[in-house]
């Protein structure tokens, strides 16, 4: 798939955009979790950067298997590559989470003509739970790519 860019490899280049997508995405997620006023101000900002993350994770993974295959394999690159692999799902997740709340702050701005029953504050705090797993794992889950990323690049064989 993508192998080179302008004759560099493409992972160092590509990972950089998912290294920015991911947390901002996390970070907008776990405060429109947390602070309802950001969550009716910022709309769909969450949603979008975590569909910006889900659609990167992937590319940037394919990357990585190219570059994986014009390098030597050693034990760093190889945990490197399983935790790349790790954070699909933890993406997925924050996608999930990102929608979840996108549908919460539209039926939040909708005017209310009774009192929301209990079953309701339930469901939204099961909503804002969800989102803050994924936002967490998500962000826990780059750092510790990042981390084992950088020892597979500059420690010496």
């Amino acid at each position: 798939m993508l192998d080179t860019l302008f004759g560099l490899p493409a992972h160092p280049l590509i990972v950089h955009a998912t290294v920015v997508a991911v947390p901002a995405a996390a970070l907008t997620i776990a405060l429109a979790a947390l602070w309802p006023q950001f969550r009716a101000w910022a709309g769909p900002l969450p949603l979008l950067l975590s569909l910006t993350a889900l659609i990167l994770v992937p590319v940037t993974v394919k990357s990585g298997e190219s570059l994986a295959r014009r390098v030597d394999e050693t034990a760093l690159t190889h945990r490197h590559s399983d935790l790349g692999h790790d954070l699909l799902p933890w993406t997925v997740a924050l996608s999930v989470g990102a929608v979840a709340l996108f549908w919460l702050s539209r039926r939040e701005a909708r005017p209310r003509r009774t009192e929301r029953p209990a079953t309701a504050r339930l469901t939204a705090v099961a909503l804002i739970l969800l989102a803050l797993t994924g936002a967490t794992g998500s962000a826990m889950q780059i750092v510790r790519i990042g981390h084992s990323g950088a020892e597979a690049a500059w420690t010496e064989p």
